[in-house]
């Protein structure tokens, strides 16, 4: 034999059979040391042979001596080397474990292993048959951590899941129309090969699980375990992942099967949603009726591209004159709320809320690590003030685990997304920030990433920016939506230098500081004047609140500081005290109780006679009565003027005069 060619195909008709994989495997075993026979040099031809044909078989090494006999050694160290490749191709065996209820035959375990050759291309296949009752018919086979689920109990399950759904949608639950439905399904009944690849669970506790054999899985990914509890993938190592997992963990035990969903996670979002309170999952809480999604939306989302963004220039009115005269917010930006707690952070996002009504602006309040009594009294409130009927509210409790108090606030930004993008203008308050951060930092712990400032994880910055970032004004091409955010971040002792404080005061667009000074004197809202800033400032302030407020904050500014300035002294010129007066009194005219917004016209009406000094004369005392009563004259006499502001959102001289002139005629007539 002349042939290379020909010499293999001798050792492989000499060979063993593929069915064989204990003599298979021995062959495989002795390859290695074949690889290092030929790699010597220093080992003669003859004692090649020799050695080689010693570690087979004796129908191979009957073989391999025949080839010996009229070969070189340049020819037999190609043939041996070729062979070993033959011999590679055969070590390349799947294991498949088949559970079903009867022993399969011939001919359906020839079906098997040709199905599991097809599936991993391996020539050899070694199977692993278990018998289980419980299946009712049919069989599931798992390579490696896949498995492919063709029972009949599946399917049964499947069905049931089907009619449930069919029946609920159509909101038809009586005998005749289950029937009806079952028959339909049954009739259409097929039997698919579902491929699952599965996992298990290695280790559980805290909410953290930790599976092996999802080596394909996706950061993000939901993962659902046997018990029926949802995860998602937060951390994915050389062998295992770490799952935070979104239900309760007594199910999920070590060694119980995990399957993926090949879903990130998501939440059902659609126009349905107004007027519920749902959990992190897009669930109702509230004890009404399912709610019909329109969609499914990711929780994670890229925030809009510069190209897609139009700039902040139209006002989002708060009704609450303290913040709408200094610190404008405009529709699209992104405006903190910050301060110690019982401050009334949680009032100021309320009052925008309600201010929102009849203005086509969809809000979303989404309260994060709150009581639950808490969340309860503010939807109440919302109810109250026929507020709720354009609000969703996302709530995940301080009873819910970190995971769902981390993916809160990412599942309320994606139902504000899905109105954003069919063109409407949403407000979105994050309550509060702060317990986002902690339940991020508890999971990050537990999932054994290493800790850094205030034991913070390394990447807590982009846990907020992620999510803040989403917050903007579309173009007209994408339809001019936006989402206005209002986070709440709570400090601690007034330290707005705190790690989450500042990383959050960089990415918004301002912040509305409360201080607990002025809040507990009595001044309510309790804005500082100095440490709070709109960047977007005058750009997203109608004409006529910028023209009416003028000096209002440098006014204020100047109060403040001659208050302290002068505290400990009496002897005061008549100047000094008139402008002690003056600052007093528009401290006064900025509170505002609970739940009380005020329109633009009351706004200006307001700031236009207290700028031009027309309350100076009211006693402190007597000046919040004196402006609602001043308010409701001008709406029962002057509604020409109030209906004029509202209108045009503009003021001039002549408006400012009519004003002035309306406020004597109120003077004299209260006087009078």
């Amino acid at each position: 034999m002349n042939n290379i060619d020909e010499y293999i195909a001798l050792l492989k008709n000499a060979n063993v059979g593929e069915g064989d994989i204990e003599k298979a495997q021995a062959i495989i075993d002795a390859t290695d040391e074949v690889a290092k026979i030929l790699d010597s040099s220093a080992v003669k031809l003859e004692e090649k042979k020799i050695a080689i044909a010693e570690l087979f078989p004796n129908n191979v090494r009957k073989a391999l001596l025949k080839i010996s006999e009229d070969c070189n050694i340049s020819q037999f160290d190609k043939i041996a080397k070729a062979y070993l490749n033959e011999l590679n191709k055969l070590s390349n065996c799947a294991e498949a474990v088949i559970t079903c209820v009867n022993e399969p035959d011939d001919e359906q375990l020839e079906g098997f292993k040709s199905f599991v050759k097809k599936e991993t291309g391996a020539s050899a296949v070694k199977l692993e048959i278990k018998k289980d009752a419980s299946l009712l018919g049919g069989f599931t086979m798992r390579i490696g951590n896949k498995l492919y689920d063709r029972s009949l109990k599946t399917k049964l399950k499947d069905i049931s899941a089907a009619v449930a759904q069919k029946a609920k949608k159509n909101n038809n639950v009586d005998a005749e129309g289950i029937i009806s439905i079952l028959r339909e399904d049954i009739k259409n009944f097929e039997f698919v090969t579902d491929t699952e690849e599965i996992g298990t669970v290695i280790s559980i506790g805290d909410g953290i699980a930790t599976i092996e054999g999802l080596d394909s899985v996706m950061y993000g990914e939901i993962v659902i375990f046997e018990s029926g509890v949802k995860g998602m993938v937060q951390d994915i190592k050389k062998n295992t992942v770490g799952c935070i997992l979104f239900g309760n963990e007594d199910d999920v035990f070590e060694g119980s099967r995990v399957k993926r969903s090949y879903k990130k996670a998501g939440v059902p979002v659609g126009r349905e949603f107004l007027g519920r309170v749902i959990n992190a999952l897009g669930e109702p809480i509230d004890g009404g009726d399912d709610i019909s999604a329109d969609e499914y939306r990711l929780v994670e989302q890229e925030a809009p591209s510069i190209v897609d963004r139009k700039s902040v220039s139209v006002p989002l009115e708060t009704g609450i004159l303290a913040i709408d005269s200094m610190f404008p917010i405009g529709r699209g930006q992104r405006e903190l709320i910050i301060g110690d707690r019982q401050t009334g952070k949680t009032s100021i996002a309320l009052d925008t809320i309600i201010n929102q009504k009849g203005k086509d602006c969809i809000c979303i309040y989404c309260a994060i690590g709150q009581k639950a009594s808490t969340v309860s009294k503010l939807v109440s409130d919302l109810k109250k003030h026929d507020a709720l009927d354009y609000t969703v509210v996302v709530c995940a409790t301080a009873a819910d685990p970190a995971s769902l108090q981390y993916i809160a606030p990412y599942s309320a930004t994606a139902i504000a997304e899905h109105f954003m993008y069919k063109g409407k203008d949403c407000l979105i308050v994050y309550d509060d920030l702060s317990k986002h951060a902690v339940a991020y930092r508890a999971i990050s712990l537990l999932l054994e990433r290493p800790p850094g400032r205030e034991a913070y994880p390394g990447d807590v910055f982009y846990l907020h920016s992620r999510l803040l970032e989403r917050s903007s004004r579309l173009t007209p091409e994408l339809g001019g939506g936006s989402i206005t955010a209002l986070p709440i971040i709570e400090t601690q002792a007034g330290d707005v230098s705190a790690y989450i404080p500042t990383n959050v005061i960089s990415i918004t667009d301002g912040q509305i500081y409360l201080e607990s000074d002025l809040f507990f004197s009595g001044q309510r809202p309790a804005v500082n004047v100095g440490l709070s800033v709109s960047r977007v400032g005058g750009a997203a302030q109608t004409k006529a609140m910028k023209k009416a407020s003028g000096s209002l904050r440098v006014d204020l500014a100047q109060f403040r500081e001659m208050e302290v300035f002068t505290q400990f002294s009496s002897d005061l010129d008549e100047e000094t005290k008139e402008q002690l007066r003056y600052g007093a009194g528009l401290m006064e005219l900025l509170k505002q109780p609970l739940g009380s917004p005020m329109s633009l016209s009351h706004q200006v009406i307001t700031l236009v006679g207290a700028i031009g000094r027309k309350f100076n004369d009211i006693e402190k005392s007597e000046l919040k009565a004196f402006q609602k009563k001043l308010l409701a004259y001008f709406d029962e006499t002057h509604f020409d003027i109030v209906g004029e502001i509202q209108d045009r959102k503009v003021i001039d001289d002549g408006i400012k005069e009519r004003i002035y002139k309306a406020i004597d005629e109120f003077k004299e007539n209260s006087n009078g």
